[in-house]
């Protein structure tokens, strides 16, 4: 495969100016029938759902980490906008955009010759939303907070899939009602003031502790639900409280707090000021609101502009331009690339992640699955539960996007977890390590819906009594991996991730070994090499013997921390390590009418769902790919498995798509792309959904930018390859991110590289370029 490779001469042609972000600006000419039709709008860690509906302009409010005592991400609430006269109002021009390179959505309207524009926008670096209007005559504005939660609401059913409880009920006799608290909202002054405080009511954190058996170190672990108070307030220039009113939208009952302008003016400015903190008193909270309304007000002239500045370094740091004809399909596979990305960048400073089952966007859940008459806080699969299988994937593509500060919620939320998870290991096993299961709280304990309210007695406690989940403890190693790729990516200094790698890889070795002895007299096998049984490949292939999944991860973060600087490991540490690597077993294979493949693990007792970990050796661990030994068995699995060709597809998580970019298999990575990254079906072209989890699939959009990127560059080491699945007849202006501090700018045109630039100009001779 290699023989005809073109190792690429040095091209210093002068570099024409990418085509602009602008033409991914998404445009609509009328309103919207309901919040489906909403549009994203966000910064910092703000998300908002911005549709125009009936001549009204209404915004649902999203903040990172704002999880009630059940552990539901609750919305702040919803904001409503009405001017009078009214240039939304029915046969008004209208116009909606959201301009990408400046982070906001312009809406402007004319009617009876009023005519009015309004600006939604969000402070990337202060938790501030801006709703600006402007007219060319006189108008009144009416702001409203909006919000469901005036009430207590007892959650039933599926409603409970939105917190940690799902189909279980907490503990106690009878089993405790859950519910859902209202939240205090109330006039002060000239402003609305709304927060929703978690007080001394008994908290998902409390219930899963008890459950698992950890109440003698409960003091001892990280709690971020006791005291955690969120909200803010609504306010207007010249604008005065006029009562409040009742209604219902779509599914669910609300309360209005409205303001009312105390003069007709052609210019109105709406805050919404936002805090959040795990305050002992409330008056702490209170006080943390007001720094942050003084720190508005004393930059108030320049954060528009600053915020405007982060948004334009943004979209120059990285692109995807493809160049063939407006809404042309691979044109719309670019256009949906970067409106996914500019969804990420909205979470970029957020305290926690951005979540796989709709980030910071989610809408009324009838409109996503008409039998769910929920309220706007639903989400399936949880707000608080971290699923490491879904959350790999909206974060890889950070990497060869060189949004690596985005990637630090996600970091940070394993590391302040880590030790609760050593602690586990310890009461449970008495050995060290972290132990992470699948379905995770964001205290670092397995879901306790997952865990099993029916279990055994004498089961082990440590252990999800859970067909899917069962023995699933490798899922961690990916963000292990991404933290390790961040030093070589970017330089980082990852000393403090070093540790928490650490710690899960000495789960892996000392708990095999431990179960190993439970067995039977030796640690380890004939051969000296680890037993990874009972084990799991992914969630699909179930009581594992060695999966291959688990070694390849096992092997390539080994690899990969032993390769850091001396900085980050000491001679004996060093040792350690790459004595656990000489333990870990091989890969086992399997034949299909005579073609060689990867096999999912050595042994399985049954298939309990729908993955392809025969294929992870190729994403993410890279043990097969372009110019690697045995990339041929590699693609014989592609082809020839038959439970892999059973569950290709390129819906939600599915990665296919990245499976064939890695191997080289052009018009197959082509043909899911198109698919993956399609319009979404929805009128905002990127809320794709529900897949496998919810709307907008942030699992979907992430595995699309993965394959899409690796159909255009690789990296192996030191090289880098260029365009190894790219079709030569999709035009296209690249500027991507690649391991040491490399940035590869190019732009294929009718077949024919016409430019590249790359920083720094010495990586040039480790480029090779596939292009066929």
């Amino acid at each position: 495969m290699l023989t005809n490779l073109l190792f690429i001469s040095s091209i210093r042609s002068g570099f024409a100016q990418p085509a602009a972000i602008d033409q991914y600006n998404v445009v609509w000419t009328s309103q919207s029938k309901n919040s489906s039709e909403s549009m994203p709008c966000g910064g910092g860690d703000i998300g908002l759902n911005v549709w125009v509906e009936k001549g009204a302009l209404l915004i649902y409010v999203s903040r990172s980490g704002t999880f009630d005592h059940n552990n539901t991400l609750l919305k702040l609430g919803r904001i409503r906008l009405k001017l009078s006269p009214n240039p939304f109002d029915e046969g008004a021009t209208f116009r909606q955009e959201l301009i990408l390179n400046k982070g906001h959505i312009t809406i402007s309207g004319s009617r009876s010759g009023a005519l009015a524009a309004i600006t939604v926008w969000v402070d990337v670096f202060r938790p501030v939303v801006h709703v600006d209007v402007s007219s060319d005559k006189a108008l009144r504005a009416e702001a409203a907070f909006e919000s469901w939660r005036y009430v207590d609401h007892v959650t039933n059913g599926k409603e409970n899939n939105a917190n940690s409880y799902k189909w279980a009920r907490p503990g106690g006799a009878p089993p405790d009602e859950v519910k859902t608290l209202k939240d205090a909202i109330q006039f002060s002054g000239d402003d609305v003031v709304f927060y929703h405080r978690n007080g001394a009511e008994r908290s998902a954190f409390d219930v899963t502790v008890q459950q698992q058996g950890l109440d003698s170190v409960k003091s001892h672990l990280f709690n971020p639900l006791t005291d955690l108070t969120f909200g803010g307030s609504l306010s207007g220039t010249n604008m005065k409280p006029a009562g409040t009113y009742q209604g219902r939208y779509l599914d669910t009952n609300f309360q209005g707090w409205k303001l009312t302008s105390t003069k007709a003016a052609r210019a109105h400015s709406i805050l919404i000021q936002l805090h959040t903190e795990k305050a002992a008193q409330i008056e702490n909270w209170q006080r943390g609101l007001e720094n942050v309304k003084k720190e508005a007000a004393d930059v108030a002239k320049t954060a528009q502009q600053k915020t405007q500045s982060w948004w334009n370094d943004f979209w120059t740091k990285s692109f995807i331009y493809v160049t063939t004809p407006p809404n042309s399909p691979e044109w719309q596979v670019a256009r949906n690339y970067q409106l996914f990305r500019y969804m990420l960048g909205c979470n970029a400073f957020g305290k926690y992640p951005t979540k796989f089952n709709g980030g910071l966007f989610t809408y009324d859940p009838s409109l996503t699955d008409s039998t769910m008459t929920y309220t706007p806080d639903f989400r399936n699969w949880g707000g608080g539960i971290h699923t490491a299988q879904n959350q790999r994937l909206v974060y890889w593509p950070m990497l060869k996007s060189g949004d690596w500060s985005l990637m630090k919620p996600q970091f940070d939320f394993y590391l302040n977890i880590l030790k609760n998870a050593e602690l586990r290991t310890a009461v449970y096993w008495q050995h060290k390590g972290a132990s992470f299961t699948e379905q995770i709280e964001n205290f670092g304990l397995p879901n306790f819906a997952e865990y099993g309210t029916k279990r055994p007695v004498g089961y082990d406690k440590g252990m999800e009594y859970n067909a899917w989940l069962e023995y699933e403890w490798d899922t961690v190693l990916e963000f292990c991996l991404m933290m390790l790729e961040t030093e070589r990516y970017a330089g980082q200094d990852i000393s403090h991730y070093v540790p928490f790698v650490e710690s899960c890889l000495t789960f892996f070795d000392e708990h095999y070994q431990y179960l190993a002895k439970k067995r039977g007299s030796k640690a380890l096998d004939g051969d000296k090499k680890l037993i990874l049984y009972p084990g799991s490949a992914a969630e699909t292939y179930k009581m594992a013997y060695n999966p291959s999944s688990t070694i390849s991860a096992l092997r390539t973060v080994l690899i990969r921390l032993l390769e850091l600087p001396d900085t980050y490991l000491t001679t004996q540490k060093r040792e350690a390590w790459k004595a656990m690597l000489s333990r870990i077993p091989p890969i086992s294979f399997r034949s299909f009418d005579g073609h060689p493949t990867i096999a999912p693990a050595r042994l399985w007792e049954r298939i309990n769902n729908v993955e392809t970990p025969q294929l992870y050796p190729v994403f993410p661990w890279g043990i097969y790919g372009l110019g690697k030994a045995g990339l041929d068995t590699a693609i014989n699995t592609y082809r020839y498995d038959t439970d892999a060709l059973k569950f290709r597809s390129h819906v939600g998580w599915k990665q296919d798509n990245i499976f064939a970019a890695r191997l080289g298999l052009t018009d197959e990575a082509a043909r899911l792309t198109l698919l993956k990254l399609g319009n979404s079906g929805r009128r905002f072209p990127t809320f794709w959904g529900p897949g496998y989890d919810w709307t907008p699939d942030h699992n979907w959009g992430g595995s699309g930018m993965i394959g899409l990127q690796e159909m255009l560059l690789q990296a192996d080491g030191r090289t880098i390859y260029l365009f190894p699945a790219w079709p030569k007849n999709w035009d296209v202006h690249v500027k991507l991110h690649a391991p040491y501090n490399t940035t590869i700018e190019a732009v294929l045109k009718n077949g024919k590289l016409e430019s590249l630039l790359v920083t720094p100009e010495s990586r040039r001779n480790d480029i090779v370029n596939l292009l066929k």
